[in-house]
């Protein structure tokens, strides 16, 4: 017991010291990126301040695994550098065993980043970005242009040449009904549709529908049973916007659900998905890293600690971005994507752990 408290003593205030310093810096560069922007249009201090302070969840989100290895490499090191570690070794004590609170503590902290990040990252995250697209006049149109949409299982298509996100109406719609083994039954046209709230359907405007027999297209009238099918949501026709990392996890599997239905591409943002869970894992990783990393150097313990923090760090996400991109263009699956930087650096930790001076 007295061990743990030791060790906790010693990393804990290191942790909380780097996690502010790691933080504020994020915040004055994303302030100062966008600093000749704010002058420019003149924005109210309260409302650039007000940015800052919802930054802040995503800047802590993002210093948490950077101040967790800093802290672990620093103590460590130090207390290699004192000959401290040297003396529990010579008592019998392991290095897993005396490390082992803060491999815990490191577990602990995995699940409340997740927790963290889908609770309260992400809600201040869009905030910050819609207040900060809003003063500075950066507005993402919704309107959309010659939207294929696939529903139903593969039995219902649409073809909409133009989408209004204001009016919420289509423009030029086809809509294609197929039979189970997706053979062409019927084809509603409307010059325009308007989506009712009320009914959640599109009241379309003078719609015709056209019965396929044999290789002929028959004129019929259009029945309330097909115009009851065409209920697939607006914002499935709306200009895809929405990014996967800023939204919660429920929303994200939902947003999937519905590119998978509308037949539209979903390897990126099911990768993305995956990597809500595997990301909170770097800390513990870090953790484990650094403890292999221990007794390398005994000199410019603060200098070393602090580069090697940063190093693994940019390693660990340069890998990640690799095949997250992979996972994206289809050479890999998405869970890979997300998942393989992971195991990798498991591997690594376990491999600098066991050639670790003990």
């Amino acid at each position: 017991m007295k061990l743990i408290i030791y060790i906790m003593k010693k990393f804990v205030p290191v942790f909380l010291g780097a996690l502010v310093f790691f933080s504020v810096i994020l915040n004055v560069v994303d302030l100062l990126m966008n600093l000749w922007k704010y002058i420019s249009l003149q924005v109210p201090m309260n409302t650039v301040f007000t940015i800052m302070k919802l930054y802040v969840p995503k800047t802590i989100w993002y210093s948490i695994p950077l101040a967790i290895l800093f802290a672990s490499s620093y103590c460590l090191s130090e207390l290699y550098a004192n000959n401290e570690l040297l003396a529990l070794f010579a008592s019998g004590v392991s290095l897993i065993r005396f490390t082992l609170p803060m491999l815990v503590f490191s577990v602990f902290m995995s699940f409340a980043l997740f927790v963290f990040d889908d609770k309260l990252v992400v809600n201040t995250y869009y905030q910050k970005t819609e207040l900060q697209n809003q003063v500075l006049e950066q507005k993402d149109s919704a309107n959309n242009s010659n939207v294929a949409v696939i529903s139903d299982g593969g039995k219902i298509i649409y073809f909409v040449r133009e989408y209004n996100e204001s009016q919420k109406r289509i423009f030029n719609v086809y809509v294609v009904f197929r039979n189970e083994e997706k053979k062409p039954e019927s084809i509603v046209f409307a010059t325009s549709a308007v989506w009712n709230e009320d009914r959640n359907l599109w009241d379309l405007k003078r719609p015709y529908q056209y019965d396929i027999v044999g290789e002929t297209l028959e004129t019929v009238r259009v029945s309330s049973e097909i115009l009851e099918r065409i209920n697939e949501p607006c914002s499935t026709f709306r200009r895809d916007t929405v990014d996967i990392e800023n939204i919660d996890v429920k929303n994200a599997k939902l947003y999937i659900d519905h590119l998978k239905r509308a037949g539209l591409p979903y390897n990126e943002e099911l990768s993305k998905y995956y990597k809500k869970f595997s990301f909170p894992f770097i800390v513990f990783i870090v953790v484990f890293l650094s403890i292999g990393l221990t007794g390398k150097t005994k000199k410019n313990v603060l200098l070393i600690s602090l580069a090697s923090s940063i190093s693994a760090a940019v390693l660990f996400y340069v890998t990640q971005m690799v095949t997250m991109l992979m996972a994206q263009y289809g050479y890999i699956s998405a869970m890979s994507g997300a998942w393989s930087p992971v195991i990798l650096f498991v591997i690594i930790s376990f491999i600098l752990l066991f050639f670790a001076r003990t």
